[in-house]
């Protein structure tokens, strides 16, 4: 099942960043009351009442001049458009109805998305009267909302999840077979080594960085391996975003993310590890997909040695700590080198997603050692562990650790618990889920 995507859209400084921070219950959209703050595209998720769903907070106003901010504006909405599946277009009642706010307002009213208007900084209930004008866009009633504080945000979640369409299920043989997303920055190499697994030219190859620009399932049966593999368009900088189709390329690498099982990253090695691969990274955690680093282009490195390797794959995993447990290959997808590598890790790091330990042999590993090694005691108060399980059928390893005093238990010993699950059974690109529950 795919999740929905809900966008949020509207003219500058309204309040979109406050309220994109508000549902997702982070602070990672940098608020100001200077328009044109939000430059990059934020990308969070929500869950309420037990169902998720992505939220995508737009931005990008480049210059502060009226004539490209309608620009600019009209660009992303028709992306949302054309992208989301339930649009939040936001205005301020407390400037009232701009001429912006009528031209963004005539192009919602030719989609047949759901949208929802949501006058924003009604800080007391004088405000609320004056959102009436906004009946004047023909967008149905306006949620009036302060997303500074949180008032009336609970209604209007309720009526995001109200309007969401119900998704229907993707074709069953699609979901029954393991899904490989290949993502990674721009020009990286992620056509051409689908091509090189295919052994045909299907995708368009160029130096130009974002010649892709969907993301395509193909069928690879080949070999004893049945599996679909995703290219997705390169996800990068906004400051590097100039054409209006990169931002749909983006939400589409997102949806890629999201749908697939294995995210293998694609990393140039002419250039390195760089801030984009760590985004890219994060957000294949955020969705906890399991990884495979593809490093590509090897073939272009000069002066190689037998240490090259060990020397990239270190500052490798020093970039993406504190998860390092993950395959790193060296590929040349021109050459086909190793490519037949990448396949064999991805299944293997597919596999070991479903991998289930027994309950006696959890215990039997964890209890000597948790009595060696006890989570350190807090206000005078011991912490005794006293038995462990798997959780079963979750879509990754999720393990369950009973104690007298769960609040106590604190990362630093969660992450030495999942250590020491890796060191003793193969977790490979995979995350992993520590919870301490009540005994």
């Amino acid at each position: 099942m795919k999740n929905n995507l809900v966008a949020i859209v509207g003219r500058p400084n309204v309040g979109k960043s406050t309220l994109f921070n508000r549902l997702t219950q982070t602070r990672r959209a940098i608020v100001n009351d200077e328009a044109g703050t939000t430059r990059d595209r934020q990308y969070g998720k929500v869950v309420w009442n037990g169902q998720e769903f992505s939220i995508v907070d737009t931005g990008g106003w480049v210059v502060n001049s009226d004539d490209i901010f309608e620009e600019e504006i009209r660009k992303q909405v028709k992306i949302a458009i054309e992208e989301c599946d339930l649009i939040l277009f936001v205005v301020d009642v407390m400037n009232g109805l701009t001429d912006l706010d009528t031209q963004v307002g005539r192009l919602l009213r030719q989609t047949d998305k759901p949208v929802i208007v949501v006058g924003n900084k009604v800080d007391n209930n004088e405000w609320q009267y004056a959102a009436a004008e906004f009946y004047k866009l023909g967008l149905g009633d306006p949620f009036t909302i302060a997303a500074i504080n949180g008032s009336g945000t609970g209604d209007l979640l309720d009526e995001i999840l109200d309007k969401m369409p119900k998704k229907q299920d993707e074709d069953d043989t699609l979901e029954d077979l393991p899904k490989f997303a290949i993502v990674g920055r721009p020009n990286a190499g992620k056509s051409s080594i689908i091509n090189a697994f295919m052994d045909e030219d299907r995708y368009i190859v160029t130096d130009i960085a974002g010649t892709t620009r969907d993301s395509i399932h193909s069928r690879y049966n080949k070999f004893g391996y049945d599996f679909y593999l995703i290219d997705t368009a390169g996800i990068r900088k906004k400051s590097k975003v100039t054409e209006d189709l990169e931002y749909f390329s983006v939400i589409r690498s997102i949806r890629s993310i999201e749908d697939s099982d294995v995210c293998i990253l694609m990393i140039d090695a002419t250039r390195g590890i760089e801030s984009q691969d760590l985004n890219i990274v994060q957000l294949i955690q955020k969705n906890k997909k399991g990884i495979v680093v593809c490093v590509n282009k090897w073939d272009l490195i000069e002066n190689k040695d037998s240490k090259s390797t060990l020397v990239f794959e270190k500052a490798i995993k020093e970039r993406l700590a504190p998860f390092d447990d993950f395959p790193i290959i060296f590929t040349s997808a021109i050459n086909k080198q190793r490519i037949f590598k990448v396949v064999e890790a991805a299944m293997e790091v597919y596999n070991n997603r479903k991998t289930h330990i027994s309950t006696s042999k959890l215990n039997e590993f964890f209890l000597p050692l948790i009595e060696a090694y006890p989570p350190p005691a807090i206000k005078g108060k011991y912490i005794k562990i006293k038995y462990v399980m798997q959780l079963p059928e979750t879509a990754i390893p999720s393990f369950v650790f009973f104690a007298n005093l769960p609040q106590y238990v604190k990362d630093p010993y969660k992450r030495f618990l999942e250590n020491k699950l890796r060191a003793n059974w193969n977790f490979t690109g995979t995350p992993i889920n520590i919870f301490i529950r009540q005994k």
